[in-house]
C-alpha cells in the first residue's frame, strides 16, 4: 500500500514537471535585453522584462555582470550610468537609477520576477569580463549557482561570448543550456565541448548558412542576434532556426503570425 501511494505521488510530480516545460511558449521570438523599444522601457529593466512576458515571447534576454563585491546585476553596458559595474561595489550602483526610476536589478531581484509566470523563458547573458579571463570563468560559475540556488533551472537558458566562462557554467551544471556567441566555433566543437548551441550574429550565419543545417543535424539548438531588419527575420524562419534574438518582438510575432 505504502508503495503504490510513493509511486503514485512520484508519477505525479513527474507529470507535473512535464506539464510546467510544455507551458512555455515556442515561438522563436526573444525580446533583446527585453522589449523595451516600442514602449520607449529601460533596456534590462523589470518593466522591459514584464513587457516582453506580456507579449508572450518565447524567451527574453538579459545581461549579466558581476561588480567588484561580488553582487550578479542585470545590465547590458560595462558601465551603469557611468559607472563602471566591476570597478564599483553594488552599494555604489544604488546611487543612479534608470529613467523610469528602476534601480538596477540585482540577477537575484531579476530572476525572482521571472519565475513568476511559465511561459517566457529567461536567457541569461553572462557578460566576459573586462578583468580577466579567470573573472569570466567565475560569473559563469556563480550564475549558474545563483539559478541553482533560486531553483530557476526550468526557466533558465545560458548565452554567452565567453567560451572559457561557457565551460565553466557547463561543468557547474552538465544539464544547462549553454549557448556561444561570439562566432568562431564551428557547430561540431560546440557539439564536442557540451554547449547546447550558437546564438551567432546574423551576418556571420548569411556568410556560413551550412552551419544551420550543421547544426541541427548535431542536435544543437541555432539562433541569431540581433536581427531587427524584415528580410534578415524572412531569411531565418525560412532556414528554421529554432530562436531569433531582436530588438523588434512585436514586428517578429506579427510576420511569424503571417506565415
Amino acid at each position: 500500500m505504502i508503495r503504490s501511494i510513493f509511486t503514485f505521488l512520484l508519477m505525479a510530480l513527474l507529470s507535473t514537471s512535464v506539464l510546467a516545460q510544455e507551458s512555455f511558449l515556442k515561438n522563436k521570438v526573444i525580446a533583446h535585453r527585453g522589449a523595451w523599444k516600442a514602449q520607449n522601457h529601460p533596456q534590462n529593466s523589470i518593466a522591459s522584462l514584464r513587457e516582453a512576458i506580456q507579449l508572450g515571447c518565447e524567451g527574453t534576454e538579459f545581461d549579466v555582470w558581476m561588480t567588484a563585491d561580488g553582487v550578479l546585476v542585470v545590465n547590458h553596458d560595462a558601465d551603469f550610468e557611468g559607472l563602471e559595474i566591476e570597478q564599483v561595489p553594488y552599494k555604489t550602483l544604488l546611487s543612479k537609477t534608470h529613467p523610469n526610476g528602476e534601480q538596477i536589478p540585482t540577477l537575484e531581484e531579476y530572476l525572482k520576477e521571472g519565475m513568476k509566470q511559465e511561459k517566457t523563458k529567461l536567457i541569461l547573458e553572462f557578460k566576459p569580463s573586462g578583468i580577466s579571463v579567470a573573472r569570466s570563468e567565475k560569473i559563469g560559475v556563480e550564475v549558474v549557482k545563483m539559478v541553482q540556488k533560486l531553483q530557476a533551472e526550468k526557466w533558465v537558458d545560458y548565452i554567452t561570448f565567453s567560451y572559457e566562462g561557457g565551460l565553466k557554467a557547463i561543468q557547474t551544471d552538465p544539464n544547462a543550456n549553454v549557448a556561444y556567441l561570439t562566432g568562431d566555433k564551428s557547430p561540431e566543437e560546440l557539439k564536442e565541448a557540451g554547449f547546447f548551441g550558437f546564438d551567432y550574429n546574423i551576418r556571420l550565419l548569411k556568410s556560413k548558412p551550412e552551419w544551420i543545417a550543421e547544426a541541427k543535424n548535431l542536435g544543437l539548438t541555432t539562433n541569431a542576434w540581433t536581427v531587427n531588419d524584415p528580410e534578415d527575420m524572412k531569411w531565418l524562419l525560412d532556414q528554421d532556426v529554432d530562436f531569433i534574438t531582436t530588438d523588434e518582438p512585436e514586428l517578429l510575432l506579427e510576420l511569424i503570425n503571417l506565415k
